[in-house]
């Protein structure tokens, strides 16, 4: 006769794993394992920290079938990874099943090999670590400097550059003049400055915008200033250090805030550190001058023309960012350069390729900030930020005392996914409850959320500009838990590809009036519903559907997407991924037998 077993885990239900998701530093999370079989010998938690021994744990034999275990996390902050082992006693004999995690998320799955095995990730983070209330609440405008507006008389240029050129009209699409080997020969400017965002703010708060995120606007010689030539002067083109103080001081009147781009794992091989080209003078910079204050930042291999480079672009040397000076220099005096800016009035910074910043050098960051007044730091990270391993070391920017929060990548991998039908509503209802439970709370919703930036295309044409999914983006990127950043023109329709094509200037009054309608709804919406800013969530589904629900108590708010090109009747159950209760329930009940045109969508409210 066959013997059956019966095996069950989810984390993401509590009966099986409390509580949900990441857990703090010296809690106890407890586990319980539901087996069914005719003889059982043991089960045992097989359970290690990051690159640590493993631990077999015996769990003990509680109500029903479940065998439980309550875990104390003592060994400090970092990722535990664990299974689960099943002894029982079939004819005589011992068999061992595995129970390990599914790839996807939820519930896990038996295997017979121990190489077969997938461990379940539970985070374990430092201390909560909340942003300022101004930057939960905040919804961000990214700008890309150079390509939204300049407010000079007639248009005239700041300072124009050497071996570069400015566009005929506002109208012309971006375009790289490259030679054989691909590297740009000329860098093209249209001219947006400092000025120029100033004088627009009345139409960003008109929007509802209540923070900008500016990429960079230090000294530079290329248009995106990615390869800083001096991290304490603004670049000429966009105007000057006036000019910028001008800028935020209006900001704060309006209740606004700013937020800057840091640029500190590498610089512009003509910057005044490097200096190349001999532009801040013969004997100056590490490149022509080896005693040089700047020297030691550098790794040369063959001075001085060899050396590490970004990514192997000589245009962009790489710094040493353990190098004391270097650090000092960035974060570590009164006249640093984060000190300098904050103290202008910066509210905040985004570390861009955060991955290539030493913890130690992050931590000095945030320690710096922490001086200050209601600051927020933000990383650029593009995949799940709870566990990632850069350059062979695992991450813990987001476990305590260094990152607020990260770029939201993975939300619009999986907008773009869901609304291109290039996975189902399942499928991304799993992912975004993996990244819930991997993330400790107040991270991920701190989260900078976004669907577009300078470094994808443009989500209107990722979409095959279509309208009706466009609203639907819109609608997520706004519900989602996480702060919303719009990347400049996406709210009047904007398209483009790739680098160049997603920087065009924007089409000031040229606008696509119905795209700007369906972000102004969705910030009103945002604005006007408060357990959008901070409830809880939950994901579900049905094959056709994809539901987000945001709750607090008895109110909440749930959108319901069709992503679908055929009209749907929800004729089904709908399936949570996370506990159901009292509101889920609620839901479940007033979605019934509700039809949802293609492409479409359903908002439901406790107050409707």
């Amino acid at each position: 006769m066959e013997r059956l077993v019966f095996i069950r885990f989810n984390p993401w239900k509590k009966s099986y794993k409390q509580p949900f998701g990441a857990a703090r530093v010296n809690s106890l999370v407890r586990l319980s394992i539901e087996v069914i079989a005719q003889e059982i010998a043991a089960v045992t938690l097989v359970i290690h920290k990051d690159f640590e021994e493993t631990t077999f744990i015996p769990m003990e034999k509680h109500e029903g079938d479940f065998y439980s275990y309550e875990y104390f996390l003592n060994q400090g902050p970092g990722l535990y990874y664990y299974h689960f082992e099943v002894e029982l006693h079939i004819d005589g004999q011992r068999q061992k099943v595995l129970f390990g995690a599914n790839q996807e998320g939820g519930e896990g799955q038996i295997q017979q090999l121990q190489s077969d095995v997938w461990d379940f990730q539970l985070t374990c983070y430092a201390q909560d670590d909340a942003a300022p209330q101004w930057y939960q609440e905040g919804i961000f405008y990214q700008i890309f400097p150079d390509r939204f507006y300049n407010a000079n008389p007639s248009g005239v240029l700041n300072q124009r550059k050497k071996n570069s050129f400015v566009y005929g009209t506002l109208e012309d699409e971006p375009l790289y003049i490259k030679n054989e080997k691909g590297e740009i020969l000329r860098w093209d400017f249209f001219g947006g400055n400092l000025k120029g965002i100033q004088a627009k703010i009345p139409y960003l708060k008109e929007l509802g915008v209540t923070g900008l995120y500016l990429n960079p606007i230090f000294e530079a010689a290329s248009n995106h200033r990615y390869d800083t030539a001096d991290f304490l002067a603004i670049d000429p083109m966009l105007g000057t250090e006036a000019d910028f103080i001008a800028l935020v001081e209006s900001l704060h009147r309006n209740d606004m805030r700013i937020i800057l781009d840091g640029v500190f794992s590498h610089v512009g091989q003509n910057s005044r550190y490097f200096n190349v080209d001999g532009r801040y003078g013969d004997d100056q910079g590490a490149y022509r001058n080896i005693r040089s204050p700047y020297y030691s930042w550098f790794q040369f291999i063959n001075y001085p023309e060899t050396y590490r480079s970004w990514w192997g672009i000589a245009d962009l040397p790489t710094i040493d960012k353990t190098n004391r000076s270097f650090q000092t220099f960035i974060y570590g005096g009164e006249d640093s350069v984060i000190s300098k800016w904050t103290r202008l009035g910066v509210d905040g910074w985004r570390l861009d390729v955060a991955d290539e910043l030493p913890e130690e050098f992050i931590r000095g960051i945030r320690e710096n900030l922490n001086q200050f007044s209601d600051k927020v730091l933000i990383g650029e990270v593009w995949e799940d930020a709870s566990n990632k391993i850069s350059y062979k070391e695992r991450r813990n920017y987001i476990l305590g005392n260094q990152l607020h929060g990260v770029m939201n990548y993975p939300l619009r991998e999986g907008v773009i996914a869901l609304l291109t039908s290039q996975a189902s509503p399942e499928k991304i209802a799993r992912s975004f409850t993996r990244l819930y439970e991997n993330y400790p709370k107040d991270i991920f919703f701190n989260n900078f959320n976004n669907i577009g930036t300078h470094d994808t295309e443009r989500i209107f044409s990722v979409l095959g500009e279509q309208i009706k999914k466009m609203d639907l983006a819109i609608g997520l990127l706004f519900l989602f838990p996480g702060v919303p950043c719009i990347y400049y023109g996406d709210e009047v329709g904007l398209t483009g590809g790739k680098d160049p094509e997603n920087r065009k200037f924007y089409p000031w009054n040229r606008e696509d009036r119905t795209i700007y309608d369906l972000y102004k709804k969705w910030i009103t919406i945002r604005q006007t519903t408060p357990t959008v800013i901070d409830g809880e969530l939950a994901f579900f589904y049905t094959d056709q559907l994809f539901g987000l629900l945001r709750y607090q108590q008895d109110q909440y708010v749930a959108l319901v997407l069709n992503p679908t090109s055929i009209p749907c009747l929800v004729s089904e159950t709908l399936t949570f991924l996370t506990e159901e209760n009292k509101v889920t329930n609620e839901i479940g009940q007033r979605l019934a037998n509700q039809t949802i045109a293609e492409n479409s969508y359903f908002l439901l409210s406790s107050q409707s």
